[in-house]
């Protein structure tokens, strides 16, 4: 069975992403023919002379009145070898948003860059997106590369400055591939074009990429969504029945396991796992299931039930990344709510720590965050809950910062000092630093 693997795709704008995303469901053989004749059409109505694959992704109509990316646009598509889900995100700066969406699950960030005009702030930001999302590999096209003639010179220097600006920002797997995404060069096959380059196409390296470790191989976490007591109403059976439902968001649960739940710290024992389609011996990351303990203790939804061999600390202080998202300018004493998991609390901005300088990575003095910047806070909680560090814990290291009145997102977060020692950290779970 072939492996899945999340991509999601970054860059400036009019890098050329739709264009590249288009190419490799065209090449890949991943179009269905009225798909493509679609696109035929409407090229041809623009009097281009050949098919725009941009438009193969680019599904909103304002998007194609504008020939922009403004939503995050997913793709599903498979080789012999594996298959992928492609996240296409904006380029433009006000859709940082949703770029930082589209990368919060990716086991891989396809970074453009326009070889004629090399590294931009929006690179730096999408980079620094993917280091502080711990997320495993970067693949940075160097795109347009037709357009300088196919120029070796040109590719190494642009290539060199990205590379640097990854290394500066923590980023240890990163590979850079010159790539044409108008005319395919590199993008499924290698390109006779490029005789200097002799690494692998962007779909070969793609397809050798290891996926995001297994969530079953960490500890149980398990958010409680919903307590179920449905007593007469679904049959004299079920009059005693309680069960704690879900999604499984990291580790493997079995009958039979001891549990915590926090943040209250009480102890059971699972003894029973259930589903629509019966019962289960165990679970596993991401299943939706229904828990059923020994004893009947107070549990409500944003409990987390987690294994007792492994139980995250509770605490009411929260120091953390966040990229703001917001039009407004986040400021000190700002009150929001915190979403973590399926439970939301009042929150209060205590500090702002400072924000990234994307010029050369380093943690600047701020009194204020503005929309897109990416700065380090600390937030004071009306109530505890059970945080681990983002660089240990996907599931339990991320929240949500949201306007209490307005219910919008705010900030996407995350546990920990990641601004404060990105690399070393990162570096630290990696064991080497390796930049291709």
């Amino acid at each position: 069975m072939a492996t899945l693997l999340r991509l999601a795709t970054a860059g400036s704008v009019d890098d050329g992403k739709s264009t590249l995303v288009g190419r490799l469901l065209y090449d890949s053989k991943s179009v269905l023919a009225d798909q493509m004749e679609a696109v035929e059409r409407v090229s041809t109505d623009r009097g281009l002379g050949t098919a725009d694959l941009a438009l193969l992704t680019d599904g909103l109509r304002s998007e194609r009145e504008q020939g922009i990316t403004i939503d995050v646009a997913y793709r599903y598509f498979a080789t012999p070898k594996r298959s992928f889900i492609l996240a296409d995100c904006p380029g433009h700066v006000q859709y940082t948003r949703n770029t930082v969406t589209g990368a919060s699950t990716a086991d891989c960030v396809v970074l453009l860059v326009d070889v004629r005009h090399g590294l931009q702030e929006q690179t730096q930001r999408h980079l620094a997106v993917a280091s502080l999302l711990r997320v495993p590999h970067v693949v940075v096209v160097v795109n347009k590369i037709d357009l300088v003639d196919f120029d070796e010179e040109t590719y190494e220097r642009v290539s060199s400055d990205v590379l640097e600006s990854a290394r500066s920002l923590g980023l240890y797997d990163v590979a850079t591939i010159p790539v044409s995404a108008l005319e395919g060069d590199n993008v499924v096959e290698r390109s006779s074009r490029t005789p200097w380059y002799d690494g692998q196409s962007l779909l070969e390296h793609l397809e050798k990429l290891s996926p995001i470790g297994e969530p079953h191989s960490e500890p149980l976490r398990f958010p409680v969504q919903l307590v179920i007591r449905p007593q007469q109403a679904a049959g004299e059976e079920f009059r005693d029945y309680r069960g704690y439902a879900g999604q499984v968001a990291s580790g493997l649960v079995r009958v039979g396991d001891p549990i915590t739940v926090q943040p209250s710290g009480r102890t059971s024992t699972v003894v029973g796992i259930d589903t629509a389609d019966g019962e289960l011996a165990s679970a596993f990351a991401p299943q939706s299931v229904t828990l059923r303990l020994a004893d009947d203790i107070d549990i409500s939804r944003g409990d987390l039930i987690v294994t007792s061999r492994s139980v995250p600390p509770v605490t009411q202080d929260i120091d953390g990344t966040i990229a703001w998202l917001a039009e407004r300018p986040l400021v000190p004493g700002a009150k929001v709510l915190l979403k973590h998991g399926t439970k939301t609390v009042q929150a209060m901005v205590k500090a702002i720590s400072g924000k990234l300088d994307l010029d050369d990575a380093r943690l600047l003095p701020a009194e204020s965050l503005a929309l897109n910047d990416i700065g380090h806070v600390n937030l004071r909680l009306a109530s505890p809950i059970p945080a681990e560090e983002y660089l240990h814990s996907r599931s339990t290291g991320a929240f949500l910062l949201i306007d209490p009145q307005e219910g919008s997102t705010l900030a996407a977060g995350m546990v920990g000092d990641a601004l404060l020692d990105t690399k070393a950290e990162v570096e630290a779970v990696a064991g080497t630093t390796v930049l291709a």
